[in-house]
């Protein structure tokens, strides 16, 4: 479909590369089959691209950017709002693809699109926000001008989680301050993850080569795209293993690049003892189960103070039998498929692993496909493999913790410091031990499931470098330049 089309015609060629503002099919002999997670249906078999179609990207988005960099704040501007009213028009049809191919319930598939929708819109304001200074001299009759300029070509690797927004918060604020961008979408999914919205960024307008979409192999592109001479940055969203790795390339190579790494987390869910238990177990059950707890912020531990342990597992049992597991299309529909086989039976090996440390699993379920139902374990302690490493499933430890600086000790006994929340009564205790906690988020009787357009997103430790969203994703889309003017003639010494 090109701009001219109707807009209210569904989208289609999504077997199809989106190169240099041209849609082409892949010249790779390996073939991307993209399946529904849920039935196993196949939705769209995509050929996959060449390191010679990622080079003729690369060279795409080099040449236009230089022209884009140019255009006026009021020109990038409106492309972003024409993408936001686009989005508005083919609400329904992205939900549909969300629920299809990365298995969203339809609550999760909506969130997702609002998120997605609410960053456009923030980048929409970044061509008028971003700004320069000017400084003082020591030296006499000269002048400092410090700008803010676009970094060039942004190199884009987006996951499989949340595919849209996750990969319009790199993109959309990376174009909106005038650089290009290739993008390699994660195999699971490609279309949500990147040809969607390449056909979006198309329909608004967006002038050709700017954006480029290459769907390809990790064996045969997936070091390249961050090696190539072309990318200044280079913004992944993945696990931290895959980000330790492209940090080593981006700055081992022959090219040194900036990166933006936002990677795994360990969220801590901390309930001390003078919380409303009713609206933390509520509290809980959303923020693990949304999107099978596959969610770099989704609640990984649950702590809870010793005077209340009881209880709050004893509620928190009866209100997630509630929820309602499986076909992920239902309006009620609470925990639907896992992403892939891969991922499935990481989870069954952690379910096993679990009960071989000892803790006491008081809710589980028969695994129906790929469609994984809640399972809690109580009686975890720190040193268990659900309490130190990342679970990206619906299955949920319960930790016991002696007093309030118990629980601060085992929150933060972690590799990782992504998201994290707390639950109390007392709002300035909530503050303090919010304070105490070593992550780039923390939220009080809240969920760590958070993410707002306007506010810093992103994590400490091995949960990665940079942040995302509002002023301080203008500073990771931009560089410095330091020009200096010397206006009368400058006495050297020799």
């Amino acid at each position: 479909m090109s701009s001219n089309d109707n807009s209210s015609n569904a989208y289609s060629d999504f077997h199809l590369q989106f190169i240099g503002g041209e849609w082409q099919k892949g010249k790779d002999d390996s073939i991307n089959t993209d399946t529904n997670p849920y039935n196993g249906d196949t939705i769209v078999e995509i050929q996959q691209a060449t390191k010679e179609q990622l080079d003729e990207a690369y060279d795409a988005a080099d040449q236009a950017q230089a022209k884009w960099a140019k255009t006026t704040p009021a020109e990038r501007a409106a492309v972003m709002y024409k993408v936001v009213s686009i989005l508005d028009q083919r609400q329904d049809e992205i939900v549909d693809w969300l629920i299809k191919e990365s298995g969203s319930t339809r609550i999760k598939a909506m969130v997702e699109f609002s998120s997605a929708r609410a960053i456009t819109l923030e980048a929409a304001s970044f061509p008028n926000r971003v700004h320069g200074e000017i400084r003082p001299s020591n030296t006499p009759g000269k002048e400092n001008f410090i700008y803010r300029e676009p970094i060039g070509v942004v190199a884009v690797i987006s996951p499989w989680n949340f595919p849209l927004h996750l990969t319009q918060r790199s993109i959309a604020p990376a174009l909106a301050l005038g650089n290009a961008v290739v993008l390699k979408p994660a195999s699971d999914t490609p279309v949500t993850g990147g040809l969607l919205l390449a056909k979006v960024f198309e329909e608004a307008g967006l002038p050709k080569g700017l954006l480029n979409v290459v769907v390809g192999s990790g064996s045969e592109i997936g070091d390249a795209i961050v090696e190539h001479k072309a990318p200044s940055l280079v913004s992944f969203t993945g696990s931290t293993s895959v980000g330790k790795h492209i940090g080593e390339l981006a700055n081992g190579g022959e090219y040194i690049k900036q990166v933006a790494l936002e990677l795994g987390g360990n969220s801590p869910f901390v309930v001390l003892k003078d919380a409303d238990i009713e609206q933390a177990v509520k509290a809980a059950a959303f923020g693990k189960f949304l999107h099978q707890g596959q969610i770099c912020i989704a609640i990984n531990r649950v702590i809870v103070e010793d005077e209340i342990y009881d209880d709050f597992v004893e509620r928190f049992l009866a209100h997630v039998k509630t929820l309602n597991v499986g076909d992920p299309n239902k309006q009620d529909t609470a925990v639907g498929p896992i992403i892939n086989e891969k991922q499935l039976k990481s989870l069954k090996e952690k379910i096993a692993k679990a009960q071989d440390e000892g803790a006491k699993m008081i809710l589980s379920g028969e695994i129906e496909g790929q469609v994984v139902p809640p399972h809690i374990f109580t009686e975890v302690t720190r040193e268990m493999d659900l309490s130190c490493n990342e679970v990206f499933g619906p299955l949920v430890g319960i930790i016991r913790a002696k007093d309030e600086d118990d629980a601060l000790s085992i929150a933060n006994d972690s590799m990782y410091g992504l998201s994290s929340a707390v639950f109390t009564a007392d709002m300035q205790k909530g503050l303090r031990f919010a304070r105490g906690v070593r992550a780039g988020m923390t939220h009080i009787n809240d969920i760590s499931v958070n993410d707002e357009s306007n506010t810093p997103f992103g994590g400490e430790k091995n949960s990665g470098i940079g942040r995302f969203n509002g002023e301080w994703v203008l500073e990771e889309f931009t560089r410095t330049h330091w020009i200096s003017m010397q206006n009368e003639p400058r006495q050297y010494p020799f």
